[in-house]
């Protein structure tokens, strides 16, 4: 199993609105990606440890088995996914690839 975590930096003037890309735009990828996309979980930052900012407004974890099979869901569907970004937020997504080891 494989994670695909993206991310949203907080960063100075950085926007996202939360109700568009809950209602709008993850069903959007939900839908686009199908039966290959296993569970999606979204996570607000609220903090971090000291009282400090979060590092990241926002990460979203999509789980697929493979590396292969995301690759091969996510790629005829990336710019209309990617082209969704702006409607909610005006931060560029970090992203990364995890394998799950337990």
């Amino acid at each position: 199993m494989i994670r695909v975590i993206v991310m949203y930096p907080n960063k100075a003037g950085g926007t996202f609105n939360y109700d568009y890309y809950l209602k709008t735009h993850m069903p959007l990828v939900k839908r686009l990606l199908g039966a290959p996309l296993k569970d999606v979980r979204v996570f607000k930052g609220v903090g971090a440890p000291g009282g400090k900012p979060a590092g990241f407004v926002t990460m979203a974890s999509l789980f697929f088995d493979d590396v292969p099979t995301f690759e091969k869901t996510f790629g005829p569907h990336a710019e209309e996914i990617m082209g969704d970004i702006p409607n909610f937020s005006n931060i560029e997504p970090q992203v990364q690839i995890d394998e799950r080891l337990m």
